[in-house]
């Protein structure tokens, strides 16, 4: 038994092995010397890799582990003979991959993900950049490297097992054996399973690239790839363009309704867990929940007639940083060979000398939000592996919102840096709405209200420092809910969200009812400090003149909706079918909304 466990151990990390060393080989080759990194980087790289290498490596033991279990009942077992041909597939795959990943990337600048397959019908245009000489050394080393690693997997194989003594314990004692390569794979037992944003640890994206898993973003890409410019074509070209047009201005237009004092705010984005309208008053939800909210809306701009983008976090976030529309079929924040090509408007701020960072209590990798984060400019990223166990485990989630608000408040009254731009996630008001709070009975309204009393006791303690003074504070949520929860998602009210402005930064209070989404957040405050918002393609500043058809567009899972000041209209791509329509029947309503999602569906093809 003991020659069993020795052997699918040194088979795993002898594949462990492999991934490591290939990592300094692939910052050697795209230049990590003239880059200016050195060996503490490439030990860096290594270290925050591992998890990644392990989890592919521990796909690549699942078949000689099954095949051990079974040796256990066998008298005698020719183990090399059976798997040498495994061996010599792995390696060439292995190989093959990392040669490809490693020569790619000088002409990318991203890791080696499914669009590879996009060329493989036009192998002649893919290889016109290269020379013969380029190719055929390319070959050789891959076929050196399926040779070497074949050697090393066969070198770590006893050609023959003899049958266990004790058949039922062995089988016992590799089970339990399989259970830990079980929680190798997946990652770990937190939320989030194995990503290619959870080895993301610097700012330098070469970094970050370096430390993943060549053959874990091959395959984790081709189960996320899609030909999304061929889904949703509900007109032609010249139709949807005629539609389409116009819907979303790039400019302000003549002029923009200025609504802060300077031009070079620090600004604080706090993204609230689900706080949709259902529990802000004003906004026709629930009395009580959210009096602090309600009280600040009295003291900022707020925006009465915003609407969610999507439904999820992941989604949600994408749409108030990128200014991004949520996808009906797809999350983009989990698919890194897209999300890497939206703008942001951390990115927009950095390169105005911002200095940026990003809180959230709970499991940064999940979701690929880590990745997500650092390739759209967030410098440092703070989550709950920077708190005490006591702190990470206060809620399900993570860190409980009075901690992290006590947290952010510390941060920002201690900083020097100047301007900056910090986002904080919360999570206190999600499922199964835990809190150490009791106020309201219900513990579902509760858990917002819990948020709601974090946020006005941070905002009040921060009118007091001289932070207050140049500081604009940006409240919105990731997504609505709906309360009571009998309601679906493709009810118009779970999107119906609030989105407040506050701080010394800004001029006056004012209320803003033009209807809108949280997607254009990003090119409203884009415009109020005079930078371009051009590349935000679906994102419109609504206090610039061109402002002139408010509307909202928001998807659901395969459906969207379309609101406008004539109504809303609600469809299900599944059943191509009207699910509402109010106050009445509305082609032109429903006819933006398929313009929208085809060229949005277009436009995501082309990145």
């Amino acid at each position: 038994m003991k020659k069993r466990i020795a052997y699918i151990s040194l088979y795993f990390f002898t594949v462990l092995l492999i991934f490591l060393v290939q990592k300094p080989l692939f910052m050697l080759y795209n230049g990590a010397i003239d880059k200016g990194l050195g060996w503490t980087d490439c030990l860096q790289v290594m270290l925050h890799g591992a998890s990644l290498d392990a989890a592919t490596a521990g796909y690549l033991t699942a078949l000689p582990f099954l095949v051990i279990l079974i040796s256990i009942w066998f008298k005698s077992f020719p183990l090399k003979k059976i798997l040498w041909g495994y061996y010599i597939i792995i390696a060439f795959l292995i190989s093959v991959v990392f040669v490809v990943d490693m020569a790619l990337y000088t002409f990318w600048g991203f890791k080696l993900d499914a669009s590879v397959f996009l060329y493989i019908d036009s192998p002649k245009e893919a290889l016109a950049s290269v020379s013969t000489g380029f190719i055929v050394l390319r070959l050789i080393m891959m076929l050196l490297l399926i040779v070497l690693n074949t050697w090393l997997l066969l070198k770590v194989t006893p050609s023959v097992l003899t049958a266990a003594k004790k058949r039922w314990a062995g089988t016992g004692i590799m089970l339990l054996l399989g259970g830990v390569l079980f929680v190798i794979i997946r990652g770990g037992v937190t939320e989030s399973t194995s990503n290619v944003g959870q080895v993301y640890f610097s700012s330098d994206q070469f970094l970050n690239h370096s430390a993943v898993n060549p053959d874990f973003s091959l395959l984790s890409s081709m189960g996320k790839t899609q030909d999304f410019a061929s889904e949703f074509n509900f007109f032609d070209e010249e139709k949807r363009a005629e539609i389409f047009d116009g819907l979303y201005p790039s400019t302000d237009g003549d002029s923009i309704i200025e609504v802060l004092n300077t031009k070079r705010p620090n600004i604080l984005i706090i993204l609230m867990e689900g706080f949709g309208g259902a529990f802000v008053e004003p906004l026709g939800g629930l009395p009580d929940v959210s009096p602090n909210f309600n009280r600040l809306s009295e003291e900022g701009i707020f925006f009465t007639n915003c609407y969610a983008n999507s439904f999820r976090t992941d989604r949600g976030t994408v749409c108030t940083f990128s200014g991004y529309l949520g996808l009906p079929t797809a999350s983009v924040m989990k698919i890194p060979a897209k999300s890497r090509t939206m703008p942001a408007i951390s990115e927009e701020l950095v390169k105005e000398g911002y200095h940026t960072d990003f809180l959230y209590g709970g499991d940064i990798n999940f979701t690929n939000m880590k990745s997500y984060l650092l390739s759209k400019g967030y410098q440092r990223l703070t989550a709950n592996t920077d708190f005490t166990l006591a702190e990470q485990t206060s809620n399900a989630w993570g860190v409980n919102d009075d901690i992290t608000f006590d947290y952010l408040y510390n941060q920002l009254t201690e900083r020097k840096e100047s301007p900056w731009h910090t986002a904080f996630l919360t999570l206190s008001s999600h499922e199964p709405f835990e809190v150490p709070y009791h106020r309201l009975e219900d513990k579902i309204p509760n858990a917002f209200a819990f948020t709601d009393d974090c946020l006005g006791k941070f905002i009040d303690k921060l009118k007091q420092t001289p932070v207050w003074k140049d500081l604009l504070v940006i409240c919105l949520p990731d997504h609505g809910f709906y309360y009571p929860r009998e309601g679906l998602h493709t009810d118009p009210k779970f999107y119906h969200i609030p989105l407040l402005w506050l701080g010394g930064a800004v001029k006056q209070p004012m209320k803003v009812d033009k209807i809108m989404n949280q997607a254009d957040l990003a090119a409203t405050l884009l415009g109020q400090l005079g930078l371009d918002h051009s590349a935000f393609n679906f994102s419109r500043n609504v206090l610039g003149s061109d402002y002139t058809y408010p509307f909202a567009f928001y998807s659901f899972n395969n459906g969207f909706a379309f609101r406008d000041s004539t109504g809303v209209t609600v469809f299900d791509n599944n059943s191509q079918s009207i699910m509402l329509e109010e106050p009445a029947a509305n082609e032109a309503r429903l006819n933006k909304g398929k313009a929208i999602l085809q060229s949005v569906y277009d436009d995501l093809g082309k990145r």
